[in-house]
């Protein structure tokens, strides 16, 4: 079974990788795009779409019998026992404003456990990938998430979307970092954001409600690269999405409890 996750992994960085050379071209031409709003401050784009789209296109070809979940078409069913897990562009509203801060985000699942995780920026050349048990890269080199920082000595991301209640908790949760002395950092791509964990740029990421398909790559990044993850199963993320905390191992305990103080219902 080992090499069968291995051989979509290694399919899974070339599929990320043509498609942010797709995207790049769209986003070389960002003021010229088609755009769609789904919802209060949620985009989609002809770039969205087709990038979906060629990567579909892709793992179809190269594993028929996998499923397939992204973030604008129907899922589909598959028999292997794999499902790929995708979003074209994570950052979509950066994406259309010419922002660089956007990325492909490409999960593979087993046995409602993330086995695969690829994040690429294409912009800045950074593919972002990991296997279970196998380590975290950025390109070919090894990645890990930072040591031996307080809270006081290092940004940590917050996620926000109109999928969650109207601020309040985000609020709190802001609040409640800058009175420990900590930083926070958003940069509108979630996805993103955690390959920054796992690279030890962040101490760590806080979102209230997170999708599958912005979430699950990084979250198995940042396990690779030495970080902790609250434990979540990939198929239940996957139906209803869900709370995301990750953060170093020195400051997860410390992180969680503010998580918990500000997303109270």
């Amino acid at each position: 079974m080992t090499s069968e996750i291995t051989s979509r992994y290694t399919a899974a960085q070339s599929i990320a990788r043509q498609a942010g050379a797709l995207g790049v071209e769209y986003f070389n031409s960002f003021d010229t795009l088609t755009i769609e709003s789904k919802s209060h401050q949620d985009f989609v784009s002809e770039a969205d779409k087709n990038v979906e789209a060629l990567i579909r296109t892709a793992i179809a070809a190269a594993f028929p019998k996998d499923a397939i979940v992204g973030e604008e078409e129907e899922a589909t069913t598959g028999t292997s026992g794999f499902t790929w897990v995708i979003d074209p562009i994570d950052g979509t509203t950066n994406f259309i404003h010419g922002i660089p801060q956007w990325c492909v985000a490409i999960a593979i699942v087993q046995d409602a456990q993330t086995v695969v995780g690829v994040i690429h920026d294409p912009v800045h050349d950074e593919c972002n990938h990991a296997q279970r048990g196998s380590g975290a890269f950025c390109n070919d080199k090894p990645i890990r998430v930072l040591q031996g920082r307080p809270l006081t000595n290092g940004s940590l991301g917050v996620g926000f979307s109109g999928r969650t209640r109207a601020g309040g908790a985000v609020i709190t949760l802001i609040d409640l970092i800058t009175k420990a002395g900590g930083v926070f950092w958003r940069n509108g791509s979630g996805a993103l954001s955690l390959a920054y964990v796992a690279q030890g740029k962040l101490l760590g990421y806080v979102e209230e409600h997170m999708n599958a398909w912005d979430c699950l790559a990084g979250q198995l990044m940042i396990e690779e690269a030495g970080g902790r993850v609250e434990a979540q199963n990939a198929d239940a993320m996957i139906r209803d999405g869900g709370r995301v905390i990750v953060a170093t191992a020195e400051l997860f305990d410390e992180i969680k409890r503010l998580a918990d103080q500000s997303y109270r219902s």
